[in-house]
């Protein structure tokens, strides 16, 4: 018998939590409605997150600006290797090896992406990891770029910091629990888009994926996305299911750091992009995930209060650094990665569809 409901992504209002005014029975009302969406679906849309509209459209047209450059300006924006900033060209990566999965057609994902993120030189006082802090590099071809990147980045990490609040009520922990995994966090801006030409008419033989099949690494992103469909979620049932953002409202999931903290009560959900394709012709399509990742030093243990007596817990003891290192060998090294992923690349193998 088939499920009448249809699959859904929970919206979230966290504007109580920006609000001075607002009670603390209204802040533990939204946590409760985001803790059911976290456990249920571990997608969701957050409203009420006051980004400005100045802000959410200048990122919108430093995407238009940058990749609609020629191929090869783009090309000297490429990092060195190990770096996670600047260009990634089409079809150089393969997510699904994130996971440790080794897709059997072998294609790389047919996306270009843009990186910037927080920089060593923010926290003088530490002795940070300056490949994983990494000076970013700001097109001189594009117009203030920096700018209206940065200004994004601000108000995403406002929203993400306020979110770690939610999740303290809403796991029943102290009031800045949060702060001392937060406090340099390892923070990522990547800018994507999905490189087939708009507009041709091709006919696709089942294999052709615009991002493959990952968990995000790190505590939370946020994701800005158009309204073009191509982004899907694998769900509890085992099947993929498309997502689309309503107007000015921020998708939001769960990345590995966040399964491992909460023994899975939150998992990092599954998902990927199919090509963007409307009666036979392909659609441009355009994101920027926000990655809140925390402190490249923080180590990360199942949070307390999550795991039943007489249990253990569903992971060892990580750090991010360790962690994210070996996410990235796999997407971007094209390494499979054996660094315990086995739970996530158990369900890419079980899904249908």
């Amino acid at each position: 018998m088939t499920d009448p409901t249809p699959f859904q992504v929970p919206v979230v209002d966290i504007a109580a939590y920006a609000d001075p005014h607002a009670s603390r029975e209204e802040r533990l009302a939204v946590a409760g409605r985001l803790d059911e969406a976290a456990s249920a679906v571990g997608f969701l849309q957050v409203t009420g997150h006051g980004i400005p509209a100045a802000a959410w459209d200048g990122l919108g047209g430093v995407i238009d600006d940058f990749f609609g450059l020629p191929l090869d300006v783009k090309k000297a924006y490429i990092a060195p290797p190990g770096v996670n900033r600047g260009y990634t060209a089409p079809k150089s990566e393969r997510l699904s090896l994130s996971l440790g999965v080794e897709k059997a057609e072998r294609m790389n994902d047919f996306f270009e992406a843009y990186n910037v993120g927080i920089d060593a030189d923010r926290f003088p006082d530490l002795p940070l990891d300056r490949r994983a802090y990494a000076p970013n590099r700001w097109p001189d071809e594009v117009d203030r770029f920096a700018d209206r990147v940065q200004a994004w980045m601000v108000a995403a990490d406002a929203v993400a910091h306020r979110l770690l609040t939610v999740f303290e009520d809403a796991l029943s922990l102290p009031t800045g629990y949060f702060d001392r995994f937060t406090d340099h966090s390892l923070n990522v801006l990547r800018m994507n888009n999905y490189a087939l030409p708009p507009g041709e008419r091709i006919e696709l033989d089942g294999d052709l994926i615009g991002m493959g099949e990952h968990t995000d690494f790190g505590i939370v992103t946020l994701l800005w996305a158009d309204d073009v469909r191509g982004l899907q979620v694998l769900a509890a049932d085992g099947a993929w299911y498309d997502v689309s953002p309503l107007p000015g409202a921020l998708l939001i999931n769960f990345g590995d750091l966040m399964s491992r903290w909460t023994n899975e009560r939150w998992r990092s959900t599954l998902h990927r992009v199919k090509p963007p394709i409307v009666d036979g012709a392909i659609r441009r399509r355009r994101s920027a995930a926000f990655f809140l990742d925390g402190n490249h030093d923080a180590v990360i243990a199942t949070l307390p209060g999550l795991v039943a007596a007489g249990e253990r817990p569903l992971y060892p003891p990580i750090t991010v650094a360790e962690h994210i290192d070996a996410k990235l060998r796999g997407s971007r090294g094209l390494e499979v990665n054996t660094a315990g992923a086995e739970r996530e690349a158990g369900r890419v193998v079980a899904a249908h569809g």
